[in-house]
């Protein structure tokens, strides 16, 4: 067997980049390593694949058992070396080996020559990954441009020390191949003419008769990465696995970790675990274990508020729904497509990767990306006035742009600089937030701009709460406090009823030429006549029930007796006097979700038969988006009815 060791790379007469530029190439990313990690592997991975099947994508976080400690302890400390150039040992040493795996499998392996003066040219990734730095892609449309990124899982170890393991096609089968890397830091040995300088890479494999470090190839990886506890390879099996040995997690914990490499998958590779519309499999299958456990990848389709961006995905790809966005200069260009997805959506509770996407306690972003459809990063657009409105959009740039979009990126490919362009390739991107800009503004505009009893103001300034959204409801009992913002729509109520019309309004007069809404009937009052009244506590609010944001008011009949109450819903645009109670075919419209008795229990039919007098019942209502939700209410006594 042959005896892998460790190399160290010594500057050649005619000079070579260091450790340190190397490690350094990926600037100082606003992301954190994990996170980088993820998406630049993940994108290796989708470039490197095969066509025929999807590509599994795996996470592995864990400490090396005891059964394979001793191997690595063995194999992985033969000639390293000493703790100032590289500070391998003391990881490898350590009672626990903690190691970090990623691997695919549907992919093409890491094939072509082992050495980086091969004239090959046709497939050169296995010197791309391992040997050479900044290589242009050759994957046309591929997520990744110049191949810095995977500096990533150098940075990510402690002593800057990967193994790769893979396995790819060769003219007679497959092969098998296993090295070691590592990146630290530049230094010299003696002194002078005498001395030698080292550029602080070094090699953990066969060395050969020229003093060139290969990879150890066929049954020998395959036994030494069995020894090591490696994932093997079925018989017609390609792929890769890259170790990160001793990985840096921060502040987190274990099992911590592991949960948020399982969040990051879901925020930045959402789109490749979308069904394919043609065989019902997605394009990419994820998978994460932490010491031995498997940790669940969440489904962006059933995740808050990941499923508004595959909402606004599935507009994007749908003829009906996406918006082309144009440059209308010369040449007139399409600069890709865009899905926008509005709803109601309460706050909710940020996690640790969402975070790090850029994405708070609430949702106004449009994820960009490219051909390839990674997430290169989620764009932060205006964010709606109203509290508990949110909007999610997907923005693809055109095909025949791709590379355009693609050179104004970092190396991270976490954001698009227009900036660093010149030319027409620099209008293109720019005019793309642009037009991307005035889509999400004609979203979040119900009309433009109200008027209020005393001055013109803009759109839902006057109430963080959905004050642009709701209609006004006025009864005996109203807080008099409370100072709605915009002109009702004076309408008269049918007999019997008060009407919640218009949108809201000043209640601060109630004589001559005051906005209150008209009221049918006298005053209400409790009483054990005929006639009912409907009487409206407090204007209505909002509440969110089981994810649910809903419109709720209460009410009570002031008559005495038994009577079966039926919610009237309408819509109106703001600043309006139509009413729509038949909307349009597709269009949204309020749903009469219940009605709360005052013991808290929620009745769900149509009509609610309840006793009149003091007892305070809600009225539950799911409004519609764009919308002034009207509630009318009427009471009609039982024995009418017969």
């Amino acid at each position: 067997m042959i005896a892998a060791a460790w190399h160290s790379q010594v500057f050649p007469p005619e000079g070579a980049s260091t450790a340190e530029g190397i490690r350094n190439q990926l600037g100082r990313p606003e992301l954190d390593l994990l996170t980088i990690l993820i998406r630049e592997s993940a994108q290796n991975s989708w470039d490197a694949r095969t066509g025929d099947t999807a590509v599994d994508y795996h996470l592995d976080l864990r400490v090396v058992s005891p059964a394979h400690a001793p191997a690595w302890r063995e194999l992985l400390t033969r000639n390293v070396p000493t703790h100032d150039h590289l500070p391998l040992r003391q990881s490898i040493l350590s009672p626990g080996i903690r190691i970090l795996t990623v691997s695919d499998r549907g992919t093409t392996g890491l094939g072509g020559p082992t050495r980086a003066d091969n004239a090959v040219v046709e497939n050169h990734d296995f010197v791309s990954f391992i040997r050479n730095i900044g290589e242009p892609r050759d994957t046309e449309l591929g997520g990744g441009t110049y191949g810095f990124g995977k500096g990533i899982f150098y940075l990510l170890s402690k002593p800057g020390t990967v193994l790769v393991h893979t396995r790819c096609r060769v003219p007679d089968g497959f092969e098998t191949r296993l090295m070691g890397c590592a990146l630290w830091k530049s230094y010299a040995e003696g002194e002078g003419l005498s001395g030698r300088r080292f550029t602080g890479r070094h090699w953990w494999g066969a060395q050969s008769s020229d003093e060139v470090v290969e990879p150890l190839i066929g049954t020998e990886a395959d036994a030494t990465a069995e020894r090591l506890g490696l994932r093997g390879f079925g018989p017609e099996e390609t792929g890769t696995t890259v170790v990160v040995i001793d990985p840096d997690l921060g502040e987190r914990e274990i099992q911590e970790a592991g949960s948020y490499l399982a969040e990051t998958i879901a925020w930045n590779l959402w789109p490749k675990m979308l069904t394919d519309s043609e065989d019902g499999a997605p394009p990419m299958r994820f998978s994460v274990q932490c010491d031995g456990i498997t940790v669940p990848v969440p489904d962006p389709r059933e995740t808050t508020p990941l499923d508004m961006f595959v909402a606004a995905h599935e507009a994007m790809r749908s003829k009906e729904n996406r918006k082309d966005v144009w440059y209308l200069g010369h040449p007139k260009t399409n600069l890709g497509a865009l899905g926008l997805e509005k709803r109601f959506l309460a706050p909710f509770d940020g996690t640790p990767a969402a975070e790090a996407a850029g994405i708070g306690n609430t949702v106004h972003h449009v994820c960009l990306m490219r051909t390839a459809e990674l997430v290169v990063t989620y764009h932060a657009g205006p964010k709606p006035a109203a509290e508990y409105v949110s909007y999610a959009g997907v923005f693809r740039a055109d095909v025949e742009l791709d590379s355009v979009f693609a050179s104004s990126e970092p190396p991270t490919h976490d954001a698009w600089n227009w900036q660093s362009l010149e030319g027409l390739h620099k209008r293109f991107v720019k005019m793309a937030f642009t037009r991307i800009k005035d889509a999400i503004e004609r979203l979040i505009e119900i009309d433009g701009r109200v008027r209020a009893p005393s001055s013109e103001i803009s759109l839902g300034a006057a109430s963080r709460s959905f004050s642009d959204l709701v209609a006004g409801a006025w009864g005996n009992g109203g807080s008099s406090d409370y100072r709605p913002a915009f002109t009702p729509v004076k309408r008269t109520a049918p007999v019997g009823t008060v009407q919640l019309s218009g949108d809201l309004y000043d209640a601060g007069n109630s004589g001559e030429g005051s906005n209150q809404p008209k009221v049918s009937g006298p005053e209400p009052a409790i009483s054990n006549g005929r006639r009912p009244r409907v009487e409206y506590l407090d204007a209505p609010y909002y509440e969110v029930r089981a994810g649910d944001v809903l419109l709720i008011q209460k009410f009570r009949v002031t008559a005495l007796g038994l009577y079966r109450c039926v919610a009237d819903l309408g819509v109106a645009l703001a600043g309006t006097s139509s009413r729509e109670t038949d909307p349009p075919k597709g269009a949204a419209e309020p749903h009469l979700v219940g009605w709360e008795g005052p013991d808290g229990a929620l009745h769900t039919e149509p009509t609610q038969t309840l006793e009149g007098g003091e007892d305070v019942w809600r009225v539950l209502v799911r409004p519609a988006p764009d919308t002034t939700t009207e509630i009318a209410v009427s009471a009609r006594r039982e024995e009418a009815l017969r």
